[in-house]
């Protein structure tokens, strides 16, 4: 049982709202603009900047992650009888939008040490089929940039990458978002490293792929609808030029979005500060740590994730997730990894045998609580519980 069994359950994540952010949409409300406007507008602007970006980066607002690669698949035209190299250490949205599309993805392995996309394993995995690549940058680590540049050069694949756990953080001397990939999108979910409630950003600096992903945000309507309804002239005339789709943000997500992007850096030191005192304080335990890195920019620490051996620890992961919430601290696993789930291992080939770290680390890892919004309280009755259970 809980040491205080006074404490309430501590989730394994909640979002980090100040007061400015409910200010913001208040102000939002009341100005009667509800639907994408103004504050979409300099949301887009404002990530452009903050990423370091010049004249050709442009930052689209979308109303999830899911709908940004959804978007980038279909602008960079991948179709039926594709194929796009997918980690298997992944959430379904980056399979499932190559899918929407009619191509294949072809899961690929991940490195045992920082379960990002592994290169050597998909080099054995590239065919005359292969159009794209779409790494993922797990936990906030981010794939090597050069690496990941080299490896779409040599195999002239396009390349669009998720970040949804990535922001802010550096590769390759730049920002994550501001890179030769084709497209990079962030997630701004409720639980990501800066929210909107539900959201995302694709960033591109192809102008044609941009007008094409803006077109097809909003149902494939030739004409920004924004520019449409604030003019003061007869405006009303559009076309849809495609059968586009509706993943706008609309201004009062966006108005939260421009708060917790200037306070971005602030919450990553934060997550920083407490992967550091978990990773001090747990250091004498029989548990599995994630690299420590001393640049600041080098992680984002969206997520703390641990792995648990059975010879070590004396039980299995699912026992040690049963024991911290007999303790009062909610954890989590990231991810099952996709082979795992049956529509994904009915449908793909790859099977156990053929992605064994994947395979392997899924009976491993858990992550601990490790949101900006953590008091220090909070952190350390993480770490009393990790002891409890492991001592």
């Amino acid at each position: 049982m809980p040491e205080n069994q006074n404490e309430p359950f501590l989730p394994f994540a909640l979002p980090d709202i100040t007061e400015a952010e409910v200010e913001a949409v208040a102000e939002t409300v009341r100005s009667g603009w509800l639907t994408t406007g103004p504050n979409a507008a300099a949301f887009e602007k404002e990530m452009a900047a903050f990423l370091e970006g010049d004249d050709e980066l442009q930052c689209i607002a979308v109303n999830s992650a899911t709908a940004g690669l959804h978007l980038a698949v279909e602008a960079l035209g991948v179709g039926p009888g594709d194929e796009v190299l997918v980690p298997a250490w992944t959430f379904t949205s980056t399979a499932e939008v190559v899918r929407y599309m009619g191509a294949r993805p072809v899961l690929v392995d991940v490195d045992p040490v920082t379960l990002n996309i592994d290169f050597a394993d998909a080099e054995r995995r590239v065919s005359e089929k292969t159009v794209a690549i779409m790494p993922v940058h797990f936990a906030g680590m981010p794939v090597d940039g050069h690496a990941l540049a080299d490896f779409a050069s040599r195999h002239r694949l396009k390349v669009i990458e998720d970040a949804a756990h990535a922001f802010p953080v550096r590769s390759a001397g730049a920002y994550v978002g501001n890179s030769s990939s084709d497209a990079v999108v962030f997630s701004f979910y409720a639980t990501k490293t800066i929210t909107t409630g539900e959201g995302g950003m694709v960033m591109v600096k192809d102008a044609d792929l941009a007008a094409r992903m803006r077109t097809m945000r909003l149902h494939g309507i030739s004409r920004d609808v924004f520019n449409r309804y604030q003019s003061k002239t007869p405006s009303w005339r559009y076309e849809v030029v495609a059968p586009g789709f509706k993943y706008n943000l609309p201004d009062t997500a966006a108005a939260v979005g421009r708060v917790q992007l200037s306070r971005a850096v602030e919450m990553r030191d934060k997550r920083r500060s407490i992967a550091q005192r978990y990773t001090r304080a747990l250091a004498d335990l029989p548990i599995e740590l994630p690299q420590w890195h001393e640049e600041p920019e080098a992680h984002a620490w969206h997520l703390f994730v641990t792995r648990i051996d059975d010879d070590g620890a004396g039980m299995h992961r699912d026992q040690f997730i049963e024991r911290m919430s007999e303790q009062g601290i909610g954890t989590s696993v990231h991810f099952i990894p996709l082979h795992l789930h049956p529509y994904w291992h009915e449908y793909c080939a790859e099977g156990q045998e053929e992605l064994p770290v994947a395979t392997a680390q899924f009976e491993r890892t858990v992550s601990l609580p490790a949101f900006s919004s953590m008091t220090d309280e909070q952190v350390e009755r993480v770490i009393a519980a990790v002891r409890t259970v492991l001592s």
